[in-house]
C-alpha cells in the first residue's frame, strides 16, 4: 500500500462566528470528534491553527509524498467524521491523490476549496537537463 498521509484540521475554524469563550470553536469539536474514532491505517490527523477559510466552516486538508494536496470546506463537525475519514482513506489508496470522480464522498465533489500539485523536482533535479 502506500506511503502514509496527512489529514490536517484547522482548530481555529469557527463557521464565521465567535463561538462563547467557555466553548471549543468548531474546528477544535471536529479534531476531537476525529481523534476519538479509528484512525484508517497509514493516515496521521494533525491539528493545525489556520487554514484561512474562516467563514466558510470546518476546514482541512489532506497531503502526502508526491500527491496532490486537497483543501475542503464546510466539513460539519457533529456528522461527518466519518464520512472525512472515508474520503481519506480513498485519498491514501490513490497513487497520486486523485481519488476518481465517481468514488468521492459527495460532500469532496461540492466542497473543494483549493486542489494544489504535488512539488515538481527542482531542473537540477530533472533527468537529461542540462547543468
Amino acid at each position: 500500500m502506500s506511503a502514509t498521509v496527512e489529514l490536517l484540521i484547522c482548530v481555529k475554524c469557527r463557521k464565521g462566528t465567535e463561538p462563547p469563550a467557555d466553548e471549543r470553536r468548531p474546528g477544535q469539536r471536529l479534531f476531537d470528534e476525529i481523534a476519538a474514532c479509528e484512525i484508517p491505517e497509514g493516515v496521521t490527523v494533525s491539528a493545525v491553527e489556520c487554514l484561512q477559510n474562516c467563514d466558510a466552516g470546518c476546514t482541512v486538508a489532506m497531503r502526502g509524498d508526491g500527491r496532490w494536496t486537497y483543501v475542503y470546506g464546510g466539513i460539519d463537525e457533529d456528522s461527518q467524521a466519518g464520512m472525512l475519514l472515508g474520503g481519506t482513506a480513498l485519498y491514501r489508496a490513490a497513487p497520486d491523490g486523485l481519488i476518481p470522480w465517481r468514488s468521492r464522498p459527495e460532500h469532496f465533489k461540492r466542497n473543494c476549496v483549493a486542489r494544489i500539485p504535488p512539488p515538481t523536482p527542482s531542473p537540477s533535479q530533472h533527468k537529461g537537463g542540462s547543468e
